[in-house]
């Protein structure tokens, strides 16, 4: 049983000490939660629980925190992949909830597993969830001095559970002051997939992780026979070409862990029971 999770990017709210050492606390204090609770559920279970802390934490872009779109709302995506039945759901730009992956997760029973705009709220409505304000004045603040400084935000979690299966989840509140209605890869298979092999959580540039295929093409590698390692550095190598902002976590199925960012500093923290791992 592991885990590794990430918060997006360093730079994306505060390059301060004080804000460095909140986020290291956080996201060990945050992997060592959902490892306990790796230890009596599924690696599915595992990294939606994960991702629900990391969206409840205003340090990151995600649930509580989310960053404002140029029209002045507040509109989250996210999505979780099974790797042993390889289904994945997700909702995309959905408004006014705390925990958009528990809306995700919900919709993995459905046959319509992809929901996005008033179709997601309306399912979140109809499902149970709360009607929820992720605003914080910190993001209004933002917002109305045009600093774009979230645009490099996301929450992820993958983890392998005690037989062995991977699942993967991803959350993020937006680049901030987006054009309504633009898709992060967050809720694709370009910013989250898994399979039986593989799992692979990303965050950084949206655009650049779609346009670089960036999990799928992980995931696709390690299945073929490549070592995570491999994979992930051939795979930034061609985010090279388009100099691509991306960083990505990973395990495999052997239990290997891995992350890499294209600039500095994606924060991850991961953990397998004895050995923490948190970024410096």
């Amino acid at each position: 049983m592991k885990i590794i999770i990430h918060g997006g990017f360093f730079s994306e709210s505060d390059q301060s000490h004080e804000v460095k050492i909140a986020k290291q606390d956080s996201l060990k204090n945050i992997v060592q939660k959902a490892f306990e609770y790796l230890q009596s559920n599924s690696a599915f279970d595992t990294v939606a629980y994960a991702v629900s802390l990391l969206e409840d934490d205003e340090l990151y872009n995600a649930g509580i925190g989310s960053q404002i779109q140029s029209d002045g709302v507040i509109r989250m995506s996210a999505a979780i992949m099974d790797g042993e039945t390889q289904k994945l759901s997700g909702v995309i730009n959905i408004q006014d909830v705390k925990n958009p992956i528990f809306v995700a997760k919900d919709l993995m029973k459905e046959d319509d597993r992809v929901l996005g705009g008033e179709g997601a709220k309306r399912y979140a409505t109809e499902h149970g969830f709360e009607n929820f304000s992720t605003e914080i004045p910190q993001r209004r603040k933002e917002y109305e001095a045009k600093l774009a400084n979230g645009r490099k935000g996301t929450v992820g979690c993958v983890a392998i559970d005690k037989v062995g299966k991977l699942a993967v989840a991803t959350s993020t509140g937006g680049k901030g002051f987006e054009i309504p209605g633009r898709i992060s890869d967050s809720a694709t298979v370009a910013g989250n997939y898994a399979n039986a092999f593989c799992a692979v959580s990303c965050t950084g540039v949206g655009e650049d992780i779609v346009s670089n295929a960036t999990s799928t093409k992980i995931v696709t590698r390690v299945t073929d026979g490549m070592t995570l390692e491999n994979a992930f550095h051939k795979t930034f190598e061609e985010l090279k070409t388009i100099d691509g902002f991306a960083g990505a976590i990973a395990i495999d199925k052997e239990g290997n862990i891995y992350h890499q960012d294209s600039y500095p500093t994606m924060v991850f923290a991961s953990f397998d029971g004895e050995i923490f791992k948190v970024f410096n």
